[in-house]
């Protein structure tokens, strides 16, 4: 038994020896089984999807930014030789994030939230410092050795193996800190490299005040610093603020920019929230003004949606039901193709018409596999049933399909029926010309506070809060003549 165990670990040990790196950041030797080339490989793989989820903002001025910025913080970054990909994604909620090999994204909803250029640079530099510290390499490779030696315990104790599911929540509890560590050390890269291109690294600080008032103002709440893997708002403020100063006095910089005008100026007329025109839910029915169509969403259901599909689930999560464009030339090929893609198997199919259009509903099982026929009975996964409808309108092929396990299938199939068979041509004007809020840029005419100046633009007080984060500001702050704010209008 010693001996297994000694073996286990030492097997542990070797494969550790032989995948420390040298932190490009550090000069350190950190634990990576993930080489460069597979990093830009994982990059390569990744850029893609995350394009097809979102969709790419359409506006040159602000894309050109992002890449200019970028590409002249990376080649003064710990890691030049990456080819940098830098890109804003169509989503309004606010965030940025990096992954591996040198591609990073910023949503517009962040971008609308920024006020400054140096505010910008502060969160470009601290994704970019993701990129450059190997964070996410490290991260998995952490992940792979934690696996490695519980594996090894398991093999040596059948007793350890009992508590596998426990262990590897424990090790995912031990690198949390990992992730705070990380953060940290990008808000300090984000610092040094935002400072090296000549921005005043303060004001990056003050959008974490931002953050923190958006996620209260959302309900979130304050989270606390040793249950997230980002560092308490509060206190990367002050942290950001030492930091801008000791990397000022160390580079001897003056004169650097904030950048406040130029760029509000930049982000006039960006969407601001949800975009209508890519579909909005209204009276617990789902409508999309520039496909031209609507259905109804199962109460109290959550919905997501997205440039690829629209996904609704019930609050326990039991059930899925999906709206997407189908491939196909006819409504059977289309059916073929989403069971094979899906590994179902028909077990009934039929002709209808739903609301006037041709249409094909399926309702079908999880296809067995070869390998679960050879696991015991009470080991196997509970199968998979799914009523789907594809249905033909305005050239396209729409696939609307339920899933559920067989034992739920029928509690979930009235919802599943309802939302399909009420699928409809949008016809009412109204909501077929809904148009999305756009930033404005205002300048102040009259001094006041910015309660007395969104007033003076007549912003209902519900949303005075909004729009006072949504400046940086409070709603107590003496506003100056001539001073630029942002106000969203209907486009």
């Amino acid at each position: 038994m010693k001996k297994h165990i000694s073996y286990s670990l030492a097997v542990a040990a070797l494969v550790l020896f032989n995948s420390c790196a040298t932190n490009p950041v550090t000069g350190k030797r950190d634990i990576n089984f993930v080489s460069e080339e597979q990093e830009v490989a994982m990059g390569l793989q990744s850029d893609p999807q995350i394009v097809a989820q979102y969709g790419l903002v359409e506006n040159p001025t602000l894309q050109r930014f992002i890449q200019e910025k970028g590409s002249q913080m990376a080649a003064i970054s710990h890691r030049p030789n990456l080819k940098y990909e830098f890109k804003i994604v169509d989503s309004p909620i606010l965030n940025a994030f990096a992954v591996p090999g040198g591609y990073v994204y910023f949503t517009r909803g962040i971008m609308a939230h920024f006020n400054s250029e140096a505010q910008f640079a502060g969160v470009l530099g601290h994704e970019i410092g993701h990129i450059t510290a190997r964070h996410s390499a490290q991260q998995q490779s952490k992940s792979t050795l934690t696996q490695v030696l519980l594996m090894g315990g398991m093999i040596a104790s059948p007793t350890l193996a009992q508590y596998a599911n426990e262990l590897s929540q424990g090790a995912g509890l031990l690198f949390l800190k990992f992730g705070r560590d990380d953060e940290r050390q990008s808000d300090e890269l984000g610092v040094e490299y935002s400072t090296k291109i000549g921005y005043d690294a303060s004001h990056m600080a003050d959008f974490f005040q931002t953050l923190q008032r958006q996620g209260e103002q959302a309900g979130q709440g304050e989270i606390p610093e040793w249950q997230s893997t980002h560092p308490n708002p509060g206190n990367r403020y002050t942290t950001v603020h030492q930091l801008a100063q000791q990397w000022k006095q160390q580079t001897n910089a003056t004169n650097l920019k904030e950048g406040r005008d130029s760029y509000l100026r930049m982000i006039e007329g960006l969407i601001y929230g949800e975009d209508p025109r890519q579909g909005f839910v209204e009276n617990s029915t789902f409508y999309h003004p520039d496909l031209k169509f609507q259905f109804p969403v199962p109460a109290n259901w959550n919905l997501q949606n997205s440039p690829q599909q629209v996904q609704m689930a019930p609050a326990d999560g039991k059930a899925l039901l999906f709206l997407r464009l189908a491939q196909g030339t006819s409504l059977e090929a289309a059916a073929q193709q989403m069971l094979q893609a899906n590994q179902l198997q028909a077990v009934e199919s039929k002709q209808v018409t739903v609301n006037g259009l041709p249409a094909l509903a399926v309702i079908a099982q999880q296809a067995p596999q070869q390998q679960q026929q050879q696991v015991p009975q009470q080991q196997q996964a509970a199968p998979i049933q799914a009523l789907s409808y594809f249905i033909q309108y305005g050239g396209m092929i729409y696939n609307i399909t339920g899933i559920a396990v067989a034992t739920d299938f029928n509690t979930y199939f009235p919802a599943f029926s309802v939302t399909a068979q009420n699928f409809r041509p949008l016809t009412d004007q109204e909501k077929i010309n809904r148009q999305p809020e756009v930033i404005r840029i205002k300048t102040v005419k009259t001094p006041g506070t910015l309660s007395q100046v969104l007033q003076s633009y007549k912003v209902p007080s519900k949303r005075f809060e909004e729009l006072a984060i949504l400046n940086g500001m409070l709603l107590t702050d003496r506003i100056a003549a001539n001073t630029l704010i942002k106000v969203p209008e209907r486009k």
